[in-house]
């Protein structure tokens, strides 16, 4: 697994792309609003500029923060990833349209993942063809100082 796609540059969103980030995968952080990208990306800075200066981050680790993540606003850049984590709100039709979308543009062999904490994996897979690669992967807030995942099949 080599590079990760993020929907959704929101508080989780960003912050898994960090984590992701910092630990050497390329990652692509995905939302349809630029100017939310933008504001993710200075988060991300602040973030592991400060983790650095407390000794929590590497000086490799600080560097390939930002160096790792590209931005993009259509879900279809998600297409070549290993792995998409979904990170937006918590609407199940939403959520539905995204993996639906993602069932699309991903290959086949790709892992599809939701940050949901309430809504049902086995409606998010049903939407796609291959529900047995759907599964869930509940980061916990603030997702760079908490080093718990819950990873659940659907």
């Amino acid at each position: 697994m080599k590079h990760i796609a993020v929907i959704g540059a929101g508080t989780m969103g960003h912050g898994i792309a960090q984590v992701c980030a910092t630990h050497d995968y390329r990652v692509t952080l995905i939302d349809i609003v630029p100017e939310q990208l933008e504001r993710a990306l200075g988060s991300i800075q602040k973030s592991v500029e400060k983790l650095h200066s407390k000794g929590r981050l590497t000086d490799e680790q600080q560097d390939a923060a930002l160096v790792n993540i590209t931005t993009a606003t259509e879900v279809a850049a998600a297409a070549k990833a290993d792995l998409v984590i979904e990170a937006v709100v918590e609407n199940a039709d939403i959520k539905k349209r995204v993996f639906a979308e993602l069932d699309e543009c991903t290959t086949p062999e790709a892992i599809l993942a939701s940050n949901t904490s309430s809504i049902s994996l086995t409606e998010l897979g049903a939407v796609t063809g291959r529900p047995d690669k759907v599964v869930g992967m509940h980061f916990m807030n603030p997702v760079p100082l908490m080093k718990l995942v819950e990873v659940i099949r659907g």
